[in-house]
């Protein structure tokens, strides 16, 4: 295992245990800590947390691998996630997320040369009511347009 958890981020697990007595729940805000520490949960990751925790490795693969809101590779400095869930679906996402593709030049899961943006769909975002929406990193944008998104892209720093 070549993963150690920092100090800063055991601290923080630390103080989670406090107010959560039980492994079990530490597990999913001890995953984000990590993942604010490099920005995605890797292999070694998932097995240092595994130990630290004393739970079994699967069961934290397992917590990863089900929730879209932890990234298992490097993103880039913006994270688009595209909400694909019906709402989504019937308000345009489609047609964003392919003006997205375009714009871009990547493909679903890539990133760019620069290393600025990443691009996914994720199953559901939870903001129906303001479909369609597109996630950068933790930051909800709602109600969007191919109009609204190139107005976000510019925000970002895309140079066209």
């Amino acid at each position: 295992m070549s993963y150690k958890i920092s100090e800063k981020t055991r601290a923080k697990i630390d103080e989670l245990r406090k107010i959560y007595p039980q492994k079990e729940a530490v597990l999913i805000p001890a995953l984000h800590e990590m993942q604010k520490e490099a920005g995605w949960v890797s292999e070694d990751a998932i097995d240092a947390l595994s130990a630290c925790l004393g739970l079994p490795y699967a069961r934290v693969k397992g917590v990863v691998t089900f929730y879209t809101m932890f990234n298992r590779a490097p993103v880039g400095k913006y994270h688009l996630q595209v909400c694909r869930n019906i709402s989504c679906h019937s308000m345009g996402a489609p047609r964003i997320l392919s003006h997205l593709k375009e714009k871009l030049r990547i493909a679903e899961g890539e990133t760019t040369e620069d290393g600025l943006f990443t691009l996914s769909t994720v199953e559901c975002l939870g903001s129906c009511g303001t479909a369609p929406v597109i996630a950068v990193n933790e930051k909800y944008h709602e109600n969007m347009s191919v109009e609204k998104t190139d107005m976000l892209l510019r925000e970002l720093g895309l140079q066209q």
